[in-house]
This record gives C-alpha cells, sequence and structure tokens, in this order.
C-alpha cells in the first residue's frame, strides 16, 4: 500500500539576506504516515513542525530532499489534488457570512450551483456549525473559526487532510469538538496529518507520532509502542490521616501533598500499596481513591526534549 506521506532526507536552511547567514531549521528528516491512520507531529515552538508542513503543502521549497504524497513528488502540483489543509493561524474575510466564505471555496475549485450548495450542507453539519453560517465570521469564536477553517479544508473530500496546531489556542470544549470532526474522518479512511504540542490530545486519538526537536526527528513509532504499560507510580488520596501519623510510613512514599483534610501519596512502587492500605486500616483512616499512573506521551516527550537540546 502507498503511504499518505514519505518524506525522504528533507531539510530546509533559511538564509538572511541582510547579514548573509544561514539557518537550519530542518536536518535530513526522514519520515513514513500509512494511509487512514491519525498522525501526531510533536515538537515545541520553533522545532520546524510549521515548516516541514509549508514543505509538504508546496509553500516553500526544500534545500534537499524530498517528499511524496500518495507516491507523487511535491514538486509536482497533482501531489496536492487529494489535499485539504488548514494553516496555523488562518485568515478569513471577516466581513463574509460562513455560508458565503463557503461558497467562495465551492467557486475556486469550480463546482456548481447545487454542487455547491450539497457540499456546504453537508459540511456545516459535520463541523456543526448548522444555524451559524449566515453570522459574519467577525462574529465567530475561536473554536468556530477552527472548525469553518477544517470545512473549507475538506471541501475537495481529500484523502489527506494536513493541520497545522489544529488545537492551539482552543478552549477544552472546542479541542474536543476538533478531536471528534478528526476522529470522524479517520472512520471515512482518510488519513489526518497534524502538528501540535498539546501532548494530551495526540495521545487520546493519534494511531502514531513523531518527535521533533530543533529541526531532527526525535522518535517516531505507534503509541502503543511507545509508552510503557508497566505502572510507573500509584497515587494514593487518604482522609482522616496527620502528618504526623504519615512520619511512620514516611519513607515508603516519594511524595505527599496537601489538600485540606485530604492527603496525596504517591508510591513508586506497586508492592507497597497493600503495605499502605493495610497501615490505612490500622490507623482507622479512609482512602479516597486509588489511581495507578502509568508512562504517557508527555513522558516520552520531556524525555526526548531533554537529550534533543543537549545534543
Amino acid at each position: 500500500m502507498t503511504s499518505a506521506i514519505e518524506i525522504k532526507g528533507l531539510s530546509k536552511t533559511f538564509r538572511s539576506e541582510f547579514l548573509q547567514k544561514e539557518k537550519k531549521v530542518l536536518s535530513n528528516l526522514n519520515l513514513s504516515v500509512e494511509s487512514g491512520t491519525i498522525f501526531g507531529f510533536l515538537g515545541p515552538n520553533g522545532a520546524g513542525k510549521t515548516t516541514t508542513i509549508k514543505l509538504l503543502t508546496g509553500l516553500i521549497h526544500p534545500t534537499s530532499g524530498t517528499a511524496f504524497i500518495f507516491g507523487k513528488s511535491i514538486r509536482e502540483i497533482v501531489s496536492r489534488e487529494k489535499m485539504g489543509f488548514l494553516p496555523e493561524r488562518p485568515y478569513f474575510y471577516e466581513y463574509l457570512t460562513g455560508l458565503e466564505f463557503l461558497n467562495f471555496c465551492g467557486e475556486l475549485f469550480g463546482l456548481s450551483r447545487s454542487s455547491r450548495d450539497k457540499k456546504i450542507d453537508e459540511l456545516l453539519e459535520l463541523v456543526d456549525l448548522k444555524g451559524s453560517e449566515k453570522m459574519q465570521m467577525r462574529q465567530y469564536s475561536k473554536g468556530m473559526l477552527q472548525r469553518i477553517g477544517l470545512a473549507q479544508a475538506l471541501f475537495n473530500d481529500p484523502e489527506l487532510v494536513i493541520m497545522d496546531e489544529p488545537m492551539s489556542g482552543l478552549d477544552p470544549v472546542g479541542r474536543k469538538e476538533v478531536r471528534d470532526i478528526i476522529l470522524h474522518l479517520k472512520d471515512e479512511g482518510k488519513t489526518v496529518f497534524f502538528s501540535t504540542h498539546i501532548l494530551s490530545d495526540a495521545e487520546l486519538i493519534c494511531d502514531e507520532v513523531a518527535i521533533l526537536i530543533g529541526g531532527t526527528l526525535r522518535n517516531q513509532g505507534k503509541l502503543e509502542d511507545f509508552l510503557n504499560p508497566k505502572v510507573k507510580s500509584i497515587e494514593v488520596c487518604l482522609r482522616g490521616v496527620s502528618k504526623e501519623q504519615l512520619s511512620q510510613i514516611k519513607p515508603m512514599l516519594s511524595s505527599m501533598t496537601f489538600h485540606d483534610e485530604r492527603i496525596l501519596v504517591c508510591l513508586d512502587r506497586e508492592e507497597r500499596l497493600e503495605k499502605l492500605l493495610a497501615w490505612v486500616a490500622q490507623e482507622k483512616a479512609q482512602v479516597i481513591s486509588i489511581t495507578p499512573r502509568k508512562e504517557t506521551l508527555e513522558d516520552l516527550f520531556l524525555e526526548e526534549y531533554k537529550v534533543g537540546v543537549k545534543a
């Protein structure tokens, strides 16, 4: 099966015209994205994520290396026929209504009036903007603007959807709405490639991720292979126990935090939980919750970031 995206030795260097200095922002990137998956492209600000996306979408050209979209070189315009794109900071004509904007997008694709109307109705339903399409976009919230931006990216029914920081600046509700749309696209068999530094969102929906630090790929793989399924620590919330009582078992705790009448203690070994629970029963205290903590994408990212910064 042809990969949705295949990147081979992609590099990009920018030259300052004034100082005649060169700055390499992307170095020998090799990456493969399977069709029909959700791929998270992770990295801190300035890592080279947006530069990579601009190269894939043909907005800028590589210094060296190349990439392919469904087997077609990014140097060919035809490679973008099956692609939809949502940039990080999309600009909208705010005096237009959402309906007028989508109609304009349909005209750019050369669709007839009846075809445009049908497609617009489908897209408004998908991005949950039915009832708001006649509002001027200057009245839209950030989440609504992001969703109308997603609608335009889907107008040509693309097989690959590329998004640059689609959840950035959104509140929890807005982020969930965008995540739900991305999952819907996957259900339709589409490939979604998006950059983000919001790791919790990536962990919730991605099949595979890549970590970019300082323009260099640090790691790539499926989430299930990336993250250690073993429990790293256990958090236990207690009530009815004093600081003095806790001093009796302090050596077995890696940390303790006090919140009014509740105390959150952390164990770094699973075998210590049984001893703690026996002690709690002896002291006639109360266990409110027990939360095992496994390795998260944030743990992995921070580890790669530390190594990448030192390299």
